[in-house]
């Protein structure tokens, strides 16, 4: 795992202020002033008190945030549609702006399931092989989002499939032979299977979707018979999990402390919980003040979360703003399952989960992402604009690589565009001469350059992801390299392109 985080370019590095981080800090040190420094003021109790609660309203945010982020997902799915735990639901097309999750993919298939093994018992999971018809990248992370494994070509099978046994925490039984166990620490957990398309191509997007529908849920209970695996098409559902920076966090962090177990590493915040009115066993019922701190908090923790994400992170490629979307020092520390007892980079994984879900075990064997928030001059995309990706010829990958852009602000696909992304197994992309692509972000498509182009919301900043599936050494190595984007004249006069808005 080092090593691979070496040759990826994730090595510690510092982050470099900016504007928000200045305005972040001014805020930071009038609520955080201590008591002695406060002139002309009166300080009572109550006044101590509600600073306490709102601080601790930050914590809880930024502690609690990936367990938040597994609950949205898991009650869009209970509440827009008749898929249910221990069952999958898929997106039978590329996803479009109705899947409002945080930094998807819309160049593959997206297929999840959520397990429960509260009432249900150990869930046998089946990951079909990789043959002719298909292959996918799976992942498997517990409410916490804590990587259990990965499966597919690069995963722990190597592409021949396997059968997982997820067990209920402290489960102490024999396993039986044939399954690989995975132990999440907390009864629910998910996996994410990505099945790769060839194209996007109507007869590729089915073939894609009926290879992954061999994939299968089920009951230890069940297994001489399992019943039938439920598949649930969403295609059509607007799925929104975007972070809500309002009281409702607290009810999606009061659900997950009631559901699962506390573990030894968070036992600090059982106290900490309990005074802004989260408790086991409890209804979550907080008074007035209470309400009133955990308002101002979420809101000062979303402050703190922005400034932190528009700081950035080491750069992968020196002298870019491409960065790998996670901190070093939180990817070091999921890889190793949190097994170093003097590290627990809670402010990094908080930070991780604003904008993007999933854990993934073996960072850069089945798939890898480098993000991009601001161009050369060091500012945040204006939608309103348009800019140009030179994607130098031969990317080292053997399956694709693809350009994504975002909401900045959400994190999520640019509402009401008609494609979010432009992939390497897009027909139609237009290739240069010697192989290269230039792809084109903007409100309006440059003349003739339709195809290669990916459309922006032009009241709202943007932000990218270049994502490599199969990603070979010299990818790690950086003999080749991805430049930043260049900002080029919005045509907005012959194109006949129009705006790509719905």
């Amino acid at each position: 795992m080092d090593d691979r985080r070496h040759e990826a370019g994730l090595e510690d590095g510092v982050f470099q202020g900016g504007r928000a981080m200045k305005k972040l800090l001014l805020s930071a040190l009038v609520l955080l002033l201590p008591l002695s420094a406060v002139q002309g003021q009166t300080l009572t109790a109550e006044d101590v008190k509600a600073r306490l609660l709102r601080s601790r309203a930050v914590e809880a945010v930024i502690w609690g945030m990936p367990a938040v982020n597994y609950d949205l997902m898991l009650q869009e799915m209970l509440s827009k549609t008749s898929g249910k735990v221990n069952q999958f639901i898929y997106w039978g097309r590329p996803l479009d702006w109705k899947n409002q999750t945080l930094t998807p993919n819309p160049d593959t298939l997206y297929f999840m399931s959520f397990f429960d093994t509260r009432e249900a018992g150990p869930i046998v999971v089946e990951i079909p092989p990789a043959d002719e018809n298909g292959s996918l990248n799976a992942n498997f992370v517990n409410v916490w989002q804590l990587p259990l494994e990965d499966a597919g070509r690069l995963g722990i099978d190597k592409g021949k499939g396997i059968k997982f046994l997820i067990l209920p925490p402290g489960y102490a039984e024999e396993i039986p032979d044939g399954y690989t166990p995975l132990k999440p620490d907390s009864f629910g957990s998910y996996v994410l299977l990505r099945s790769n398309l060839s194209s996007h191509d109507d007869a590729d997007v089915s073939k894609s979707a009926a290879y992954a529908k061999q994939a299968k849920v089920y009951p230890l209970s069940q297994a001489s018979n399992p019943p039938p695996t439920v598949f649930t098409d969403v295609k059509d559902v607007t799925f929104d999990s975007t972070i809500r920076y309002d009281e409702s966090f607290f009810e999606h962090l009061n659900r997950i402390v009631q559901s699962e177990p506390w573990l030894d590493r968070d036992r600090a915040l059982i106290d900490q919980l309990r005074s802004i009115g989260i408790e086991k066993g409890k209804a979550f019922a907080p008074d007035d003040a209470t309400k009133e701190a955990l308002a101002t908090g979420v809101r000062e923790a979303q402050l703190l979360l922005a400034a932190k994400y528009d700081a950035g992170m080491p750069p992968f490629y020196e002298g870019t703003h491409w960065t790998y979307p996670g901190h070093p020092e939180f990817i070091k520390a999921i890889g190793e399952g949190l097994s170093d007892p003097n590290d627990y980079p809670v402010d990094q994984r908080g930070l991780t989960y604003t904008y993007a879900y999933i854990g993934i075990k073996r960072v850069g064997a089945g798939q890898f992402y480098l993000i991009n928030i601001k161009d050369k001059n060091g500012d945040s995309y204006d939608g309103a604009k348009t800019f140009r990706l030179h994607v130098p010829p031969n990317v080292p990958v053997d399956q694709y690589w693809s350009v994504t852009a975002y909401d900045r602000e959400t994190h999520a696909l640019i509402k009401n565009v008609d494609r979010a992304s432009r992939a390497s197994n897009a027909a139609e992309l237009r290739k240069n001469e010697d192989g290269s692509v230039d792809i084109y972000i903007g409100a309006m498509a440059p003349p003739g350059q339709q195809t290669n182009w990916i459309p922006t919301d032009p009241a709202r900043k943007f932000e990218l992801m270049f994502r490599v599936y199969g990603p070979k050494p010299e990818f790690f190595q950086k003999t080749w390299r991805l430049p930043d984007l260049q900002s080029v004249e919005s045509a907005t006069e012959g194109s006949g392109s129009g705006d790509g808005r719905k």
